[in-house]
């Protein structure tokens, strides 16, 4: 594995800039839309805690 990050970095073809820039693009990508798919969810929970904490009682008085 170490002579293979050092033949990596050490290599001056133009391909493996293209590939390592397609690759990180990538991960972005994947990345945005996970976050994308997930970030109305706790949003939502946060709401939901909040309707219960007012609906309970607090030292037996009841809104």
């Amino acid at each position: 594995m170490k002579t293979f990050l050092i033949t990596f970095l050490s290599d001056d073809d133009g391909a493996i800039t293209v590939d390592f820039v397609v690759l990180t693009a990538a991960i972005c990508l994947l990345g945005a839309a996970v976050v994308n798919a997930f970030s109305g969810e706790p949003i939502r929970m946060a709401n939901n805690m909040s309707n219960f904490m007012e609906s309970q009682c607090s030292g037996g008085v009841c809104d």
